[in-house]
């Protein structure tokens, strides 16, 4: 999990530094969309639509676009979306886990073959590499001003399966079915909640030196720029080195 947890913590930051608004505002309306078809448009009664929605307004969406990507979900440009996950390997043998959104299943197996194979990666079969990850819910909290043991009891009554601490973030591990309600909990408990959302964990890292290091990031940032992606996991261990270069780039 600590490899998990400072790569996300610094494309955390690095993303909101990058300017990439109309990007994230594109996958944050497709989730949306989808959500809204697959539970409804009413975000009491859909946990997944509930988590997009809050995302985007953390994210600064404007409420005249979520209330568009509402609108489309169900008949309509979200019902030609598929969800499909790609499985690769990196340079060091490293796990790829890639989700996307498509409405051209074709052009986006062309794309990630293609950053893969230009990257030191390749793409696997189905089954090759998503064994190595599991589906877990991942909160993480503001540390300034919060109370560690407080926060932990909160989020552990709520049924929280482990909260980590550090100086610089707090994250917090839910079952996949747990993560609304622990997310609600921590909120009313007066917890400042920066993200909430479904992850793909990996089971256990693989530990890279630099040079695979910096190659692996390069290829996650490729894989993440293309259109149809929405996330992607890896189950890369980073030098602490390799994260601070990767982070002031």
């Amino acid at each position: 999990m600590g490899g998990h947890s400072h790569w996300s913590q610094i494309k955390r930051q690095k993303g909101g530094n990058d300017a990439k608004r109309g990007q994230v505002f594109t996958r944050l309306s497709r989730e949306i969309s989808v959500a809204v078809r697959e539970g409804g448009p009413d975000p009491s009664m859909n946990p997944r639509l509930r988590l997009a929605v809050d995302k985007a307004k953390a994210e600064n969406m404007p409420s005249d676009t979520i209330k568009r990507a509402v609108e489309r979900g169900g008949p309509g440009d979200a019902s030609q979306l598929e969800e499909v996950t790609f499985e690769g390997y990196g340079p060091g043998g490293v796990g790829i886990l890639i989700q996307a959104m498509t409405d051209n299943r074709n052009r986006t197996v062309s794309s990630i073959r293609q950053a893969l194979s230009r990257n030191g990666g390749n793409l696997g079969e189905s089954g090759t590499v998503a064994w190595q990850f599991e589906s877990r819910g991942v909160i993480n909290i503001d540390p300034a001003g919060t109370d560690a043991d407080e926060l932990a009891l909160t989020a552990i009554d709520a049924g929280a399966e482990d909260v980590r601490i550090d100086d610089e973030f707090i994250e917090i591990i839910t079952g996949p079915t747990d993560l609304d309600k622990v997310r609600r909990a921590l909120v009313d408990g007066g917890m400042k909640v920066t993200s909430a959302e479904l992850s793909m964990v990996p089971k256990n890292s693989v530990p890279l030196d630099s040079k695979h290091a910096g190659s692996t990031l390069r290829l996650l940032d490729v894989i993440e720029d293309l259109e149809d992606v929405q996330k992607v996991y890896s189950n890369a261990e980073f030098p602490e080195e390799a994260l601070l270069e990767y982070a002031a780039s």
